[in-house]
């Protein structure tokens, strides 16, 4: 299994990178966290795993050991591939994902593209003993933990390539029309407003 990979991050897109590593560009694909984390031309490392299927060797990379383990952990439900997997930790960060496995809520886990109801209770079903609910969290804690700095966003959108300027306002501007976005949503928001230009 590979572990990790570091080397230089030679492009940066939507949901996957390209990381130089002993001569070898490696494509990896990747959660909005991970990617917010690189630097096209700087070394970058990411936490990975590699999937391998009967025509094909994917490796999917991650800004944390919880994140992957939480990626393999959600694999164990029928129905959830890797694809499904990224999907579920690109919208809901980990605490998040932990959080909603173990209350019981279906409704944030249906927010996922792809997670129906079902499959939804089926994962909590499932995965609540297997996560537990975290304990001692208050509301307040929460919302601190999920809710991303303008710095943070505008960064990772220098690092998939706009211009500091551009990146600033774009992020001040999704996070002042709703500062509870997640590090993820704000950052799918701030493509998209940027994509319309």
């Amino acid at each position: 299994m590979i572990a990790s990979i570091r080397g230089v991050v030679a492009e940066i897109g939507l949901d996957r990178c390209v990381v130089e590593t002993g001569g070898v560009g490696v494509l990896v694909h990747a959660t909005p966290a991970a990617l917010a984390g690189l630097r096209r031309g700087a070394e970058g490392m990411l936490h990975t795993e590699l999937v391998v299927r009967e025509d094909s060797l994917t490796l999917y990379g991650f800004d944390s050991v919880e994140a992957r383990r939480l990626f393999l952990t959600v694999q164990t439900v029928s129905g959830v591939g890797p694809r499904l997997a990224l999907a579920i930790l690109a919208t809901l960060e980990p605490n998040e994902l932990v959080r909603a496995l173990g209350t019981g809520d279906v409704k944030a886990l249906t927010r996922v593209p792809g997670v129906g109801k079902r499959t939804a209770e089926r994962m909590v079903l499932e995965l609540r003993d297997k996560v537990g609910p975290i304990a001692g969290e208050t509301a307040d804690a929460a919302a601190a933990t999920t809710a991303p700095a303008a710095t943070e966003v505008a960064e990772a959108l220098q690092g998939l390539g706009f211009s500091a300027a551009e990146a600033e306002k774009t992020a001040a501007s999704v996070l002042a029309s709703d500062p509870g976005l997640d590090a993820a949503e704000a950052l799918r928001l701030a493509l998209k407003s940027l994509g319309k230009r």
